[in-house]
This record gives structure tokens, C-alpha cells and sequence, in this order.
């Protein structure tokens, strides 16, 4: 007779027999997750254009999927702790995959907005669900390991939703049925995990002011790189469908961001690590300037491909390199307390950047989408180097360990692949 359990706080597992099985089902519920959130969000980028939504109230939209996912990840850290992992991730899971599907029956801008502010709620608490049971599991060993997996995932997750976008035509329902149907089946591997509930780390509380004035250029950095990530996200299939191009390129313009991101993720953080990680952030965001201003002229070609390729390439690893250089200038006891921090400001970053996006857009020409992913790279671009020339940098062999991070990572991921600083630096 097999033992029964009930997922609570309080209750203990057995151990895991085979940890590798537990932690690829987990994997395969997030690859799940993302497939369907990533069509989900170009799917109603494309759909908005093609309703004709004014391209304010396309912003307002998109923005409040990163409002949703602000309160989302505060209210599941409380959730979990009063009944557990499986019912959270159960009842979020089932939200969002509702969500989805209203917005194929009600085709309104007012109900299009709570739907996507509910989204987001739900897919911030399956962030932190997921990435408590992959904290859990991740050994001192595997640590570094296990966030390269997730990251791949859960890029490779929304690159590939962007593709499905091609499976049936956009001003039907059967499109939103199909992202409903894999956010809901992602339940499925999730709920026959073997992995056991952890409990979360308490997330300490750290003012905003008190980070600023150690690190700054994380705080700005963190800010901008969410702005530009939400612009890219939220209007980077209205941007395409608006200048003609078919669903097939729409899905290789945005994908092409997520696979540059997934290919020089590794490899920039290792420069980060081996040099100095203000001139590897300085390089990164004038490389995704220089390649936002190409594509004010590339319309609807390859070359617009490319530059996707090198905006996704240099733009996400400044999130995870934001962190890394936060972590190089505060103390072992500050660092929880940062890494929420970090995320909200990171947060607040992608709310306001589809509503800039949107601004300029509407004001100017499709073409300022890519005015808006300017303004965001070049403003971490300045200051950074503005802080190299009038700040020493830290000793090379003084930096924190870089880890990759996913863009829209909750707190606990950051746990994941925390390490303890060699020293406690002086104020930066």
C-alpha cells in the first residue's frame, strides 16, 4: 500500500530516489510554463495591432502584466507558507490558463487589461514555486549547473512559443486555446514531482536608499534593463505586425532575441568574472545601442533578424550581470534583502517601459519602438561609464561569482546561485 501525503508546510517526504528524474520534470514543467506564456504575450501584442487598439491602450495593457507580477511574487511567498507548494502552484496555474481563454472570448481593452494583470499575478507565483522546489534540490555542486538549465528553459520556453504563433491564425480563438492548454498541463509534471516543498528564505528588508548609496550602478542598471526588456517583450510583436511582417517573421524577429540571449548568456558572464564586470556592462549596453539604432533602418528583412540577435545577445545578460556587480559591493547579510529589492526595481523598470514604448510610438512612427530600447541601453551605457572614469573598479579577484539569471526571475531564483563574498567593500 503506498503512503499518502498531504502537501503542507509541516509535512516531511521520503527521500528522493532519484534526484536528477525529480529535478527534469520540474525542468519540464517550466518549459511547459513558458511555452504557453511566451505565445500568450506576442499572440495579444499581434492581436491588439490587428483589433486596432490605439497604441497607448496597448501599452496600458502589456504594462499591467508586470504590475500583476510585482503583487504576484509578495503574495505567493506568504501563500506557501499556509498551503504549500502543490495547492499554490495548482490554483495559479489554473488562473492563468483561465485568464488565457477570457481573452478570446471577450475582446475588450478593459478586459484584456484585468486578464493580463491576472497573468501576471499567476505567472510571478509559479516563478517562485518553481524556483524554490530547483533551490531545494541544487546542491553546493550543482548550483551553477541547475540556473544554467533553468535559464535555458525558461528562454528557450518563450523563443519557442513565439514559433507557435504560426500553428493557426492569430484572429481566432485557437490560438489562445493552445497557450491555456500548455500552461495547464505544465500542472501536470509539477504535481507528480517527487522533489520535496522547501521553505523559502525570508526575504529581509532592505531600503532603497541605503542600496542606492552602496552600489548605484546596479540600482540604475537593474531599472533600465527591465525597461528595455519590457518594451522589447510587450511591443516587439506590435512594432512587427504594424510594418507588415507576416506571422512567421514576427515569430523569428522575437525568438532571435531570446536564442542570442541564450547563446551568450555563459559566455559573458565568464568575461565578467575574468575582467572588470563595469567594462563588460559598458560593453554590453553600447553593443545593444549601437544595434537598437541599426534597426531604426532594417524594416523587414534579415537584417532585422540580426539585430534582434544582438539586442537579445547584449540587453538580458545585464540583468543577471546587475546583480553580480550588486553582489560584488554589499555584505553576506544584506544580500536576501537585495536580491528582492533588485527584482522589484527590475520590475518597476518593465511596467514603465511599454508605457515610454507606447508614448513614442504613438507620438512619432512604428520605427520608435527601437527609439525606446535606445534610450533605455544608452542610459545604463552612460552611467556606467560615467562611474568608470570617476570610480576604481574592485579587484578582479574580489568578484562575486557571475550567475545566469532569466529575465523575469523571482527573488528565490536568486538564491539558487547565491555566494558568500570574500570581503565587504567600501561604498560604490
Amino acid at each position: 500500500m503506498l503512503p499518502e501525503y498531504v502537501d503542507s508546510p509541516t509535512t516531511s517526504r521520503p527521500a528522493i530516489t532519484s534526484p536528477l528524474l525529480s529535478m527534469w520534470a520540474l525542468f519540464l514543467g517550466v518549459a511547459l510554463m513558458m511555452l504557453g506564456n511566451g505565445l500568450s504575450g506576442t499572440l495579444l501584442g499581434v492581436r491588439s495591432s490587428n483589433e486596432q487598439f490605439q497604441t497607448a491602450v496597448i501599452g496600458l495593457i502589456q504594462a499591467a502584466y508586470y504590475a500583476g507580477f510585482l503583487i504576484g511574487s509578495r503574495f505567493t511567498i506568504k501563500a506557501l507558507g499556509k498551503v504549500g507548494h502543490v495547492r499554490v502552484f495548482s490554483a495559479l496555474a489554473s488562473m492563468a490558463s483561465t485568464a488565457v481563454l477570457v481573452h478570446s472570448v471577450f475582446v475588450n481593452p478593459g478586459v484584456w487589461f484585468t486578464m493580463r494583470l491576472v497573468t501576471g499575478f499567476c505567472m510571478a507565483g509559479l516563478y517562485v514555486v518553481t524556483e524554490s522546489w530547483l533551490n531545494d534540490q541544487a546542491t553546493p555542486e550543482t548550483r551553477g549547473r541547475t540556473l544554467s538549465i533553468y535559464m535555458v528553459v525558461t528562454m528557450g520556453g518563450v523563443a519557442g512559443g513565439q514559433f507557435l504563433l504560426n500553428v493557426a491564425d492569430p484572429n481566432s480563438f485557437e490560438l489562445f486555446v493552445i497557450a491555456s492548454a500548455l500552461v495547464s498541463m505544465a500542472l501536470v509534471p509539477m504535481a507528480l514531482s517527487e522533489a520535496s516543498a522547501p521553505p523559502l528564505p525570508q526575504v529581509g528588508k532592505l531600503p532603497f536608499r541605503v542600496l542606492f548609496s552602496i552600489v548605484p550602478t546596479g540600482v540604475l542598471t537593474m531599472f533600465f534593463s527591465g525597461a528595455a526588456a519590457g518594451a522589447l517583450f510587450a511591443f516587439g510583436p506590435v512594432y512587427a505586425a504594424e510594418i507588415g511582417m507576416s506571422n512567421a517573421q514576427i515569430s523569428l524577429f522575437l525568438s532571435s532575441a531570446l536564442i542570442g540571449s541564450m547563446i551568450f548568456q555563459l559566455p559573458i558572464g565568464a568575461l565578467s568574472d575574468r575582467y572588470s564586470r563595469r567594462g563588460i556592462m559598458a560593453i554590453c549596453a553600447s553593443v545593444a545601442t549601437g544595434a537598437s539604432v541599426i534597426g531604426l533602418s532594417t524594416g523587414t528583412g534579415f537584417g532585422a533578424m540580426v539585430v534582434m540577435f544582438a539586442i537579445g545577445a547584449t540587453s538580458f545578460p545585464l540583468y543577471s550581470l546587475a546583480i553580480a556587480y550588486t553582489n560584488d559591493w554589499i555584505s553576506r547579510e544584506q544580500r536576501v534583502g537585495a536580491s528582492g529589492l533588485l527584482v522589484m526595481i527590475n520590475g518597476v523598470g518593465a511596467i514603465i517601459g511599454p508605457l515610454a514604448a507606447s508614448m513614442l510610438m504613438t507620438v512619432f512612427e512604428p520605427s520608435a519602438y527601437f527609439w525606446s530600447l535606445i534610450i533605455a541601453h544608452g542610459a545604463i551605457f552612460g552611467y556606467v561609464f560615467y562611474r568608470i572614469v570617476v570610480g576604481d573598479p574592485i579587484p578582479i579577484d574580489e568578484q562575486s561569482t557571475y550567475q545566469p539569471y532569466p529575465a523575469r526571475s523571482s527573488v528565490v531564483a536568486t538564491a539558487i546561485g547565491r555566494r558568500i563574498p570574500k570581503v565587504v567593500k567600501p561604498k560604490r
